[in-house]
């Protein structure tokens, strides 16, 4: 049963999905905004903030966690571009904006990208 389980699973198993969510984190901080299925979308926000948050600390522990989820590239950028963009703001860094069904599959799509 699936019973108070939150996350989704995308007809995947768990280390295809939890790639393919490194992957959009890595794609939503390097480009700052990314055209996705809703889904996606909405499974990849909580993440995103949690990491902007443990930027914002700027220790190395936080500097080391964020490393082994978006890699080299994207913790630099959280840290050095992101995290001091967020310094006032208490939460709440990105935006979902919902876009017309796709055409092939009709799959609701939206935009994420930061506030």
């Amino acid at each position: 049963m699936n019973h108070h389980k939150t996350t989704r699973k995308f007809g995947r198993v768990k280390k295809v999905r939890d790639g393919l969510m490194k992957s959009l984190a890595l794609s939503l901080v390097v480009r700052g905004k990314i055209k996705t299925t809703d889904a996606k979308a909405r499974e990849l926000r909580p993440m995103v903030e949690k990491m902007i948050t443990q930027g914002r600390l700027g220790t190395i522990a936080s500097r080391r966690a964020l490393v082994s989820k978006v890699g080299v590239i994207g913790a630099d950028k959280i840290f050095k571009d992101l995290a001091p963009k967020y310094v006032g703001r208490a939460g709440g860094y990105t935006r979902i904006t919902k876009l017309p069904a796709r055409v092939s599959d009709g799959s609701l799509m939206a935009v994420i990208e930061f506030v």
